[in-house]
């Protein structure tokens, strides 16, 4: 998938103006995108409007106006764009109450390896994954992942870690939108 270029990303007021438009755009993208996996695995695969988005609104927000702190941010949200049959991935670890999060992410710390993609013809793949987000005694709630799935969209997420199993299979819509990023 192509990186995003520097002279795509504008500057904040301009994006401000346009901001209505480029949302709605990419929360459509991000919708399909978008996989839950039990009640706390929140799966976010990732595209080139996605992490545009994602640029755009972090210059906005921050104020962003350097060139060297934009490029940061390029550099930084390009990582989630892979080529080859790779698809990039943000998991979000969502749990409500403060002491029940602190908990799970420590009992959790083993969790990246047990999660998996599973393609059509029933195959496990496990994610590529950041080292420096997980701790010695602690998960960050934000991880990025990448699957190599080759040319086919998987059919299903799933996490085997014990106390944490959940598996779901993708709708239609899902599949879709992976094949077409793996397509890209």
């Amino acid at each position: 998938m192509q990186k995003i270029d520097r002279s795509e990303v504008v500057d904040y007021q301009t994006y401000q103006d346009n901001r209505d438009a480029t949302r709605e755009a990419a929360l459509l993208a991000k919708a399909t995108r978008r996989i839950q996996v039990g009640d706390a695995f929140t799966f976010l695969f990732e595209n080139r409007a996605t992490v545009l988005y994602q640029i755009q609104e972090m210059m906005r927000v921050e104020r962003i106006v350097r060139e060297k702190d934009i490029q940061h941010e390029i550099d930084t949200y390009n990582e989630l764009l892979h080529d080859g049959g790779v698809l990039g991935c943000t998991l979000l670890i969502g749990i409500d109450d403060p002491a029940e999060r602190d908990e799970k992410l420590r009992a959790w710390v083993g969790l990246v390896p047990t999660i998996y993609a599973e393609l059509p013809d029933g195959r496990r793949v496990r994610p590529g994954f950041d080292a420096r987000q997980v701790g010695d005694e602690r998960l960050s709630s934000v991880q990025y992942l990448s699957f190599e799935l080759g040319a086919q969209a998987p059919v299903a997420l799933g996490v085997e870690h014990p106390g944490a199993e959940a598996r779901v299979e993708l709708s239609d819509a899902q599949r879709a939108a992976l094949q077409a990023d793996l397509d890209a």
